[in-house]
């Protein structure tokens, strides 16, 4: 089928225009560059110039025949520091993109597209020792509320007709990841340790089933509502320090207090200090097989060799 992707020059995205290629569809990129400088792309990819900002008919064009929409289209949460205006950019800048789609898909003819909308396991918010899976309600957190917000845009696309999917995505796992990297240096330094407490659970994903679940959800018309993007094996912070430091032949004794975390990073050390305990319980009903699913296996994928 057509698929067309916003967002698709990005991290997540470059991996999964490669999968959509290679499973035989035809892709738009939906893009705020030229489409001539855009590099890279797959053979069957096209790059459409758009900014969400400044609507035109060139979206409508782009969604024109689609059989799925992917947005992945959003500011990066990892640059420092939240300040108020980074905040509003990060909020802002999913919200007035999934709305310029919806509005677009609203105005096409029978039948729609699917609207497969990114997300984060953050919209479950700090939630202890909770287990939760797609039925879990939002928590209160910055990031809580980004994604609330975010998904209840996207899901006004089913006013029109749309299949949505909500892909709730955990810490992703690669060689190219950046969490990643920044994750690893201290333990590269011989400094490496948990972050606060150590007890709060990290829901993980390797990029492999990133784009896995991705394609399970553009293809499978039965599938809709919010998807934890999450492998089943969760593990507390102070075990993925230990991982990491096994895999890299690194010691993982020298933890960082909460106190210093907050001191340095302000309301950003939540990406550490929060934990949640997500299950993929979606993906699994749907027949998914995880192609990475232990973290000891995603981290020697993700960091050696």
């Amino acid at each position: 089928m057509k698929v067309v992707v916003a967002g698709g020059t990005g991290y997540i995205g470059s991996a999964l225009l490669q999968a959509l290629h290679q499973a035989g569809h035809e892709t738009v990129v939906l893009t705020r560059r030229p489409p001539q400088a855009v590099s890279g792309l797959p053979t069957s990819a096209h790059a459409v110039r758009w900014d969400a900002a400044t609507p035109d008919g060139r979206l409508a064009a782009a969604l024109e025949g689609a059989g799925a929409v992917v947005n992945l289209a959003g500011a990066s949460i990892g640059a420092w520091p939240w300040t108020q205006a980074r905040r509003n950019e990060i909020l802002e800048s999913r919200v007035r993109a999934t709305r310029a789609l919806v509005s677009s898909l609203g105005a096409l003819g029978e039948p729609r597209p699917a609207l497969v909308n990114a997300s984060g396991i953050d919209y479950y918010g700090d939630r202890g020792e909770e287990t939760v899976d797609e039925e879990s309600g939002p928590g209160t957190s910055f990031l809580a509320q980004v994604c609330t917000r975010w998904e209840e845009t996207a899901r006004g696309a089913e006013r029109s007709g749309c299949r949505v999917v909500l892909v709730r995505t955990g810490l992703v796992l690669s060689r190219d990841s950046p969490t990643l990297r920044l994750l690893a240096l201290p333990f590269r330094f011989f400094a490496g340790g948990p972050a606060g407490s150590g007890r709060q659970w990290v829901s993980w994903v390797h990029l492999d089933d990133v784009v896995g679940l991705y394609l399970l959800a553009v293809e499978d018309a039965t599938l809709s509502g919010p998807m934890n993007a999450v492998a089943p094996d969760p593990r507390r912070n102070a075990e993925l320090a230990a991982e990491l430091g096994r895999t890299l032949g690194r010691p993982s004794w020298l933890p960082v207090p909460a106190p210093a975390l907050r001191l340095v990073l302000g309301e950003q050390a939540d990406l550490l200090l929060h934990g949640r305990r997500a299950e993929p319980r979606v993906a699994l009903a749907h027949g998914y097989a995880f192609r990475r699913p232990s973290l000891p296996d995603a981290l020697r994928a993700s960091l050696t060799g």
